[in-house]
Formats: C-alpha cells, sequence, structure tokens
C-alpha cells in the first residue's frame, strides 16, 4: 500500500484497487461510477463485490454530476479551528445513489432538503476534490438531468 504524504489540511486520497477508476476520473473532472457487470447494480461507494449478486466484474460510468441535497452537517475541527466550517452533504444523484461531499458556494441559511446541486472540481487544500453547489441557470449539467 502507497504511503501518503501530506503537509497541508486536506488529506489526499490513497487509491485502492476498487477506487482507482473514480480517482482517476476526478483528475480528468469527470464523476464516474461503475455498474455491475452481472446484474446492472449501480453502486457507490466502491467496494470489492457487488451486494446485490456477489460479482466483482464492474463497467465503470460518467454520471451525470447533478442531484439534490438529502442531508448536511456543518463540520468544525474539535481542536485547531478551522479557517471556515466545512458544509458536509450527502448527496442523492440523480442516477440514485448517495455521495458524502461537501457544498460549496451557498450560505448555511439557504440550504434545503431537495436543493438541486452540482458537481465540480475545485483544487482543496491542493487537492483536487468532487465538490457541489447550487445548480447555476444555463448550467451545463441542466440538459444532462
Amino acid at each position: 500500500m502507497p504511503r501518503t504524504v501530506f503537509t497541508g489540511s486536506t488529506v489526499p486520497p490513497a487509491p485502492g484497487r476498487d477506487d482507482q477508476y473514480f480517482w482517476a476520473g476526478v483528475a480528468e473532472d469527470r464523476l464516474l461510477g461503475r455498474h455491475c457487470a452481472g446484474c446492472s447494480y449501480l453502486q457507490h461507494p466502491p467496494s470489492p463485490m457487488c451486494p446485490r449478486c456477489g460479482s466483482v466484474d464492474w463497467v465503470v460510468t460518467d454520471l451525470a454530476g447533478t442531484g439534490s441535497v438529502y442531508s448536511w452537517v456543518v463540520s468544525q475541527h474539535p481542536s485547531q479551528p478551522d479557517e471556515d466550517a466545512r458544509i458536509v452533504a450527502l448527496i442523492e444523484l440523480d442516477e440514485g445513489i448517495r455521495m458524502v461531499s461537501n457544498l460549496r458556494g451557498v450560505e448555511l441559511a439557504d440550504i434545503h432538503p431537495g436543493m438541486r446541486v452540482e458537481v465540480g472540481f475545485p483544487e482543496v487544500g491542493g487537492v483536487k476534490l468532487p465538490q457541489f453547489s447550487p445548480v447555476r441557470e444555463n448550467s451545463q449539467h441542466e440538459g444532462r438531468r
């Protein structure tokens, strides 16, 4: 297992066999999921075997990158002050799977269940990560819902 080294406040991912495809997609500004080759079950987060049929064969697929806020929490470090509190959200993607990510570009008071969001891939502490923000009018994702 490769050793993860970081010097900033963001711990970089340490991709393994089961999630390498996901982080390769992030590097290309693509949100990827995978379907089971045996039963077509769409899965996230990745695991070695399909939880539905037990297959270990997968087909990687592009996801639309749009969804809705399912739930959220404000996260702050318990002993070291952060620059800003992070809004950590559970996003229900349009494809039906859920993903934990951060919300950006929105005030805490404006967040509500079902709020439409879209993915972006900014660098956070020197690490490229999928992050969600409210869907903008005329968004590139609008036609892909």
